[in-house]
């Protein structure tokens, strides 16, 4: 009877330790929190949003977001700059145990069969095309040549591209791309609005040398934080974004990140708009004013 007993036991216990449920128990054993949560980050120039220091110190927006985090979640972070082209693949060796930027639709095709989890959104985005301000408004059929960084995709432009009316070249960086532009080596340059906004105010000091068109295609999308080894701790992360969201939108005005995605010029300071306005309103005047003055001297020439 004893034996019985304690052959009922072990079979009950060998269901349960393979039963669903206690699969899922020692999956999520084996991606307890870790002592220090590693997050992948691109090592790249794209502030406000986020930039790595030539030391490796990693700044920005996002970094002030995930500190934040840090503190009232008591995990502790570490950020690894890492070339973009390198940072799915490390997230799914568990080099790092989560990516930043990150979206759904971005590189789709590799993601098949891979159990990711996103976080709500970190910020929201615009990309799209910058020209010079006298071309600002021009039809997309004269745009024959586009600049981006290496790496991205000008997805608005797909169609052009692959039927051969548009071509691409990818440059190393975004000076390259607006120095591209201004020698006439492109129609424009494909880039973050905001980013390529503060570069030019900020760093080249000239913030009308090259204008976000809102005329031409452009890409709205959102940036979040990705897992495949910590889901729990995305959802950890949401809570926070919800329970903070005032400092949360302190922080991106403080770093500019979103600004005028929501108005009536995108991507435009009003004082800007006026001024590409006055700008067309004198080269209007100054037009007719030399047809008067060729229509005059035509005139007096024929009599």
């Amino acid at each position: 009877m004893l034996d019985a007993v304690k052959k009922s036991l072990t079979v009950c216990l060998l269901i349960t330790a393979f039963s669903p449920q206690a699969d899922q128990v020692n999956r999520s054993e084996q991606h307890k929190p870790p002592e220090t949560l590693i997050i992948g980050v691109e090592d790249t120039a794209f502030y406000p949003h986020y930039t790595t220091s030539k030391a490796g110190e990693y700044t920005g927006y996002a970094r002030d977001l995930f500190d934040q985090f840090q503190q009232h979640s008591g995990i502790r972070i570490e950020y690894r700059p890492m070339p973009v082209e390198q940072l799915f693949d490390a997230l799914v060796s568990g080099e790092v145990d989560m990516k930043y930027p990150d979206n759904a639709n971005w590189a789709s095709h590799h993601k098949e069969g891979l159990n990711v989890t996103y976080s709500q959104q970190v910020s929201r985005y615009v990309d799209g095309v910058l020209r010079k301000p006298e071309d600002r408004g021009k039809p997309l059929a004269g745009i024959d040549q586009l600049a981006t960084v290496s790496g991205w995709t000008v997805w608005d432009y797909l169609d052009q591209v692959n039927s051969g009316k548009i071509a691409v070249s990818e440059k190393k960086n975004l000076r390259q791309l607006v120095r591209e532009v201004i020698r006439n080596k492109a129609d424009g340059a494909y880039f973050n609005i905001v980013v390529a906004s503060h570069y030019l105010e900020n760093v080249r000091l000239s913030p009308l040398t090259l204008v976000f068109d809102p005329g031409l295609p452009h890409t709205r999308g959102t940036y979040h934080l990705s897992t495949i080894k910590y889901p729990g701790i995305v959802a950890r992360f949401n809570e926070f974004l919800q329970e903070q969201a005032e400092q949360v939108a302190d922080l991106k005005d403080l770093y500019a990140v979103e600004k005028d995605l929501d108005n009536g010029y995108l991507g435009m300071e009003t004082w800007k708009e006026e001024w590409l306005a006055r700008k067309r309103v004198r080269r209007v005047n100054s037009d007719q004013s030399l047809l008067k003055t060729v229509s005059t001297y035509t005139t007096e020439k024929a009599i």
